[in-house]
């Protein structure tokens, strides 16, 4: 299947034919299954997760390949228009997935793990991976090719950034058992270790350094490697002073996350009540 999407995706064809679709529908099975991931872990490399670009290469040939259709349930009175390759995705009871009433959107060719719940609304877009027992609560988004791991709360009102292009960059990845509070914001590849914690308003990404107060350093985006965060971290919004300029002379302080502590007792009975909605 790799050849053949990629050979599909570089060179393409004055027309798209029936066996190209049968590729595309055979591809997008396998990504709502979790066979085929934009990303999976990898011990061999520094983040412990290496980048499928052929994957996220089939998810682009599904946008080209797709016309814009009418998707609406009442085209008069609440009309949506998709590419075709990409209606919502299709559950049933069997599923084991958790989809509560009131607006949320699951885009198909993206996979959801066993007991995975979703609180509306909320938005989940293709090619992402979320596994079992993940809760993605209310107004909360997982963007195209996220890798969210099990047993995560992804809290309201929280941005888990997606990319596809370049093909060849990491998605952000959220791995096991991690806490991500309210209005938080994940993006440009950044890699939360399991088990950490953000705290409410925490926004990650390549331009912003982490500082870690517990073990005096800073984690920082690095060339071509993203911004990670250890296992087990704590992390707060925080603030550091301007040290010139206008800035040091205004008083003014810029954003920070912050590592205070990391992962405890006292944590874990903080956010025990999850286990208890899920």
């Amino acid at each position: 299947m790799q050849a053949e999407i990629e050979r599909l995706f570089d060179h393409q064809p004055p027309a798209y034919t029936e066996e190209h679709f049968r590729l595309f529908a055979e591809f997008k099975a396998a990504l709502n299954e979790g066979r085929v991931r934009a990303a999976e872990p990898c011990s061999t490399t520094a983040t412990g997760w290496r980048v499928n670009a052929w994957v996220k290469k089939g998810i682009l040939l599904g946008f080209r390949m797709g016309v814009v259709v009418d998707m609406s349930i009442d085209s008069a009175r609440q009309p949506f228009f998709d590419k075709s390759t990409y209606p919502v995705k299709h559950f049933t009871e069997k599923s084991g997935v958790r989809l509560v009433p009131g607006g949320s959107s699951i885009r198909d060719g993206c996979y959801l793990g066993t007991g995975v719940t979703c609180m509306p609304p909320m938005f989940i877009n293709a090619g992402a991976w979320v596994g079992d027992g993940t809760m993605i609560d209310s107004h909360a988004l997982v963007g195209s090719c996220a890798q969210v791991g099990r047993n995560c709360h992804i809290s309201a009102a929280s941005q888990i950034g997606g990319v596809l292009e370049p093909v060849g960059a990491m998605p952000v990845i959220v791995e096991d058992e991690v806490l991500v509070g309210g209005n938080c914001g994940v993006y440009e590849g950044t890699v939360v270790k399991r088990r950490a914690v953000l705290g409410t308003g925490t926004i990650l990404n390549r331009s912003t350094p982490v500082y870690d107060l517990v073990r005096r350093t800073v984690h920082r985006a690095s060339g071509d490697e993203p911004l990670v965060i250890p296992e087990e971290a704590v992390i707060v919004a925080g603030a550091r002073a301007v040290t010139s300029g206008p800035g040091k002379d205004w008083g003014i302080s810029v954003y920070t996350p912050v590592i205070v502590k990391y992962r405890d007792a006292a944590t874990d009975a903080k956010i025990q009540l999850e286990d208890l909605l899920r």
